[in-house]
């Protein structure tokens, strides 16, 4: 074990605002003083992210290093590309689990939770469809499982390639330093996962969920925009619009709201990390419904129309040729002792898996 994570705590304070209802606490952490602090700065975040992932599954990063002008600039783009006619669109179309690459048209996805072994996903769509497009971007450059992009369109689908290839990029080198700050956190030398995530297996997916009228969830009240569900790889990083929608299951069964706050990043544990941790941090079960007003609003007359919603998600994943089985402090033996629960898997047949059980 690596002396980094036995590091005295001293007057840091990282957690600068939090959420907290029903038992569920999403603290704001200031990620700056671990991209450019002392050692003992660097330490007090990495304990306030490994709380956060033990107690609640969710929190907010500020300071993070991903400039403003670069995800307002991902987000123009991403409501350009949907704004594209459906048939250029689907020509974008995406194909396998494997490639998880390209345009999923509004109903093509069902989401769900890790335990439900019953899922039928065909007869979900039908009753329940979530209400929502996306874009799926992974790695560039993998044999056989090209991207979807729309650059040979246009000029502005050039443009479009440029701009997710490089935010793409960006998102990538903060997977890195978050499972960084993990790996310290949890006493571990802090490059512990940096062998694990080096490739970049990952998936930018753009989101934008249409306006709904009103009477849709009024019909059906099991409507929702994204159906509750669990993330399946290691963490993800979510930028949000204004517009919210976003929820979280508390301790309680409730659901709370996780507002956007501005130049924040949402990052949450996924299962497949909390299968890493052999269950020592959560995988939290999370849902988009219909959110009435953008935050910060004020109260007026209800609309007939509930408002489109945009995100970004960046979905992190170990290398997928990775062996992922409980990490080192996390299990041991006697019978007294946290045994490890779960066999090893490689981090590409388990995301495959769920992907199936998906689409």
């Amino acid at each position: 074990m690596s002396n980094e994570g036995n590091l005295p705590l001293q007057a840091c304070h990282p957690v600068t605002e939090e959420i907290s209802k029903d038992g569920l606490v999403i603290p704001i952490i200031d990620f700056a003083p671990f991209l450019n602090g002392t050692p003992a700065e660097k330490h007090a975040v990495a304990v306030s992210i490994v709380h956060a992932f033990r107690t609640s599954g969710f929190l907010y990063l500020k300071d993070h290093g991903i400039p403003p002008s670069v995800t307002s600039r991902v987000f123009k783009s991403s409501a350009s590309f949907f704004a594209r006619p459906q048939e250029q669109k689907d020509s974008l179309g995406w194909t396998t689990p494997q490639a998880n690459r390209g345009y999923v048209r509004t109903g093509r996805e069902k989401l769900s939770t890790v335990e439900d072994a019953s899922f039928d996903a065909e007869t979900a769509r039908v009753k329940n469809p979530d209400m929502k497009e996306s874009m799926e971007i992974g790695r560039e450059g993998v044999e056989g499982m090209p991207n979807q992009w729309p650059d040979g369109i246009d000029s502005e689908g050039k443009e479009f390639k440029e701009v997710m290839l490089d935010f793409f990029t960006q998102c990538k080198d903060l997977h890195v330093r978050v499972m960084q700050a993990i790996a310290l956190g949890m006493s571990l030398p802090s490059h512990f996962f940096d062998e694990f995530v080096d490739a970049g297996d990952n998936n930018l997916r753009l989101l934008h969920y249409p306006a709904v009228h009103r009477d849709v969830f009024k019909s059906n009240p099991n409507q929702v925009r994204a159906a509750e569900h669990s993330d399946y790889g290691s963490i993800t990083l979510l930028f949000q619009d204004r517009r919210g929608g976003l929820q979280a299951r508390s301790p309680e069964g409730t659901f709370v709201d996780v507002t956007p706050f501005t130049d924040t990043v949402v990052v949450n544990a996924g299962d497949l990390l909390a299968r890493w941790s052999n269950d020592t941090i959560k995988s939290t079960k999370h849902r988009v419904i219909e959110p009435p007003k953008m935050y910060g609003e004020e109260e007026g007359e209800e609309s007939e129309m509930y408002p489109e919603r945009y995100s970004i998600a960046y979905f992190c994943n170990p290398n997928m040729d990775k062996f992922i089985e409980a990490i080192p402090g996390t299990y041991g033996e006697g019978e007294d002792i946290n045994k490890a629960k779960y066999p090893g898997i490689t981090a590409g047949d388990y995301l495959v898996q769920r992907l199936s059980a998906t689409y």
